[in-house]
């Protein structure tokens, strides 16, 4: 039996007269695989080292009469109230110095060892207790790391910390003060002991110190996640181990994570992206909640499990709006589609108490099934063949965007202009190649860029020789790069380069020397591209041009008629450079020119806010063709398409997913 489609359930919150009641409708709505536990400390822990698993015994072994499989998530997320009672010092510390109080979640600090004792001694009884239970088959660890950790934890423990991972990137002192410039404003330090968590100041924080800092606590969460991993690999070897990660959140690296982990997992909330009632913008929020999906699919370029696919309107204080009729269906095949090989739903029964309780999910607080149910049921049995047959298939992508979290945490720390946002720029070039419905990978700088017949490197703000050399090599031997505004301002360290002009070393592939550059505060940048008249945003590099072929130029300002967008050649290869953020119709002729020069097709051509996606199969490839608009629309299909399972063809309903195979 597959593990297609699932819930996160909570059987805790319910009587256990309840739990039968709802196996069975598990069972009947089609659901292979239950998570639970994650939330649970106090539950299996109610004091200390007395551990009570025998209610999840209870719980998993009824969902397995029903035919269900478990996994099991590690707790640890919601430390309870005797351990903060009884170790206070595990409570978060904030940028203020004020100790976070009980309450919420997360309220722990990861490099608190008298907590991780805790946690070692939890987590081994947990996988002692389950290690030879057929019907566990995997582990979550924690829950959505750094979700809750904005300025946490600053206290005494992650200060020692933070010193001795200093000490082991720099060896010195001398060397730390040189890589973080530390003669400004009379900052050295003697010894490493010195070196504190960036708390508040009187005035302003030291950009260097800052980015090592989002370094360190990356590297915190990985190895927290990793010190519960070898506890249960050692156990339980038998068992998968995953985490759920949360698209672009950057408080920790999820290529480092992914690491770790047997596959990725990933929480999908699209209606965080669409936002409520009609989306003004549906292209971009296409743009936004297809993008996280395939960066979940690039941190370990594998497939992925959807660990919570949304079920209902969201909510905390305030809710979201109810989904329309067809859009949940359609959000969990645009989640398929992209990647996902399980989806779990968040969550099967809403909470009557707590925070989330107004976070909606498959059943209301009444328990009783309603159209959420009967929908999210037709869609699990039409498309669960469908799941068997497609689990491993792939993008094949041509095009790979470089994405990379020192650029992301870098530009959090100075962005220049107050609406530059790295991820957002990112999204709007993924955007640009979705509308043509050209494949996208998501990938670090360590990946193979050779694999990729166009590679789109937005804001290389840090930069280093060996990124330049990779660079240049990939260009040299063939392949077409993007580069853009901002490439090779800063060292590694984040100290701005002084001994050549913008872009660095890389001007001699792009033939190109930015003399000068403007941040545009207000209004956009007229540019033109031949007849056309186009914009850009935020900022205008000022080009001064060396051997580079001018695309499209200035239209306004003092740099008027000095080139924005420009292309080289540079050995068997191009280069583009892109020297400000495109608007939609730069966006739009800037890959039409990528595509076209370098013989990249789409796969269909669809109206706006209908998205063709591929998954690619020894024997055949596999079309998701999703509207996402309410309105149904018209699409021409190409003749050896076939309907998946008999499907019809024609006009595609509002919502509607279609999907086609198209044999090789």
């Amino acid at each position: 039996m597959g593990n297609y489609f699932g819930v996160d359930y909570y059987p805790e919150h319910w009587p256990a007269d309840r739990w039968k009641t709802d196996a069975a409708l598990m069972q009947e709505m089609g659901i292979d695989v239950v998570r639970m536990g994650e939330f649970s400390w106090h539950k299996m822990e109610p004091v200390p080292g007395e551990y009570h698993f025998e209610w999840l015994d209870d719980v998993i072994s009824l969902l397995a009469e029903y035919g269900m499989k478990t996994v099991l998530g590690t707790p640890t997320a919601a430390p309870p109230a005797w351990l903060i009672e009884k170790e206070p010092e595990i409570l978060p510390v904030d940028q203020y110095g004020i100790r976070r109080n009980f309450g919420g979640r997360h309220h722990d600090c990861h490099s608190n060892e008298i907590y991780r004792a805790y946690i070692k001694k939890l987590v081994t009884a947990m996988a002692e207790h389950f290690k030879d239970n057929p019907d566990v088959i995997g582990w979550q660890i924690d829950n959505e790391l750094g979700n809750s950790h904005e300025d946490l934890c600053m206290c005494d423990s992650c200060a020692r910390h933070y010193q001795e991972w200093l000490q082991r990137r720099y060896q010195n002192i001398d060397c730390l003060n040189h890589a973080w410039g530390n003669s400004f404003w009379s900052q050295e330090y003697d010894r490493f002991s010195q070196i504190c968590p960036p708390k508040i100041t009187v005035t302003g924080r030291n950009p260097s110190a800052m980015l090592d800092w989002r370094r360190f606590c990356s590297d915190l969460i990985v190895d927290f996640l990793e010190f519960q991993a070898e506890i249960i690999r050692k156990i339980c070897p038998h068992q998968f181990i995953t985490h759920n990660f949360m698209g672009f959140s950057d408080k920790v690296n999820y290529f480092d994570l992914a690491e770790k982990l047997d596959f990725v997992s990933h929480d999908q909330y699209p209606s965080q992206s669409f936002g409520d009632g009609v989306c003004k913008d549906l292209p971009r929020a296409l743009a936004t909640s297809s993008a996280g999906l395939e960066l979940m699919r690039g941190v370990k370029r594998k497939n992925f499990w959807i660990m919570e696919q949304q079920a209902g309107a969201p909510g905390w204080e305030c809710m979201g709006s109810a989904a329309e009729p067809g859009r949940l269906s359609m959000w969990t095949l645009h989640s398929i589609a992209h990647g996902a090989d399980t989806v779990v739903y968040f969550r099967w029964r809403v909470s009557p108490f707590g925070t989330e309780q107004y976070w909606h999910g498959i059943l209301p607080h009444s328990g009783i099934p309603g159209r959420t149910y009967r929908e999210l049921k037709d869609t699990i049995h039409k498309y669960k063949p469908l799941m068997k047959e497609i689990q491993g298939t792939g993008q094949n992508a041509e095009v790979g965007i470089i994405y990379s979290y020192d650029q992301e945490y870098a530009f959090k720390i100075q962005p220049q202009n107050p609406d530059l946002n790295y991820n957002h720029q990112l999204i709007r070039y993924y955007e640009g190649f979705q509308k043509r419905n050209i494949p996208v990978d998501f990938i670090g700088t360590n990946e193979k860029f050779e694999d990729y017949r166009l590679l789109i490197a937005p804001l290389q703000y840090l930069m280093n020789t060996e990124l330049e050399e990779k660079y240049r090599a990939y260009v040299k031997n063939g392949g077409a790069l993007v580069l853009t505004m901002r490439t090779g301002v800063k060292t590694e360290s984040n100290l701005c380069m002084t001994d050549k002009p913008l872009p660095g070393s890389l001007s001699d592939i792009l033939g190109i020397v930015v003399e000068e550059y403007d941040c545009i505060r207000e209004g956009c940048l007229s540019m033109k591209w031949g007849e056309l008249c186009l914009t850009g945003e935020k900022w205008c590099d000022v080009i001064r041009m060396e051997g580079a072929r001018k695309l499209a130029e200035a239209d306004s300002g003092f740099y008027r008629g000095n080139a924005v967008v420009t292309r080289n050649r540079y050995g068997k290869g191009l280069a583009y450079y892109v020297g400000t953020e495109p608007g939609d119709m730069l966006m739009e002729r800037l890959v039409q020119e990528l595509s076209e020069s370098n013989s990249i097709k789409g796969l269909l051509e669809t109206p706006a806010g209908v998205e063709a996606v591929r998954r690619c199969g020894e024997d055949k490839d596999y079309v998701f063709v999703l509207n996402h608009n309410r309105e149904a629309c018209s699409i021409e299909i190409p003749h050896d398409w076939k309907c998946y399972a008999g499907e019809k063809n024609g006009d595609l309903e509002g919502y509607e997913t279609r999907i086609y195979t198209v044999n090789k």
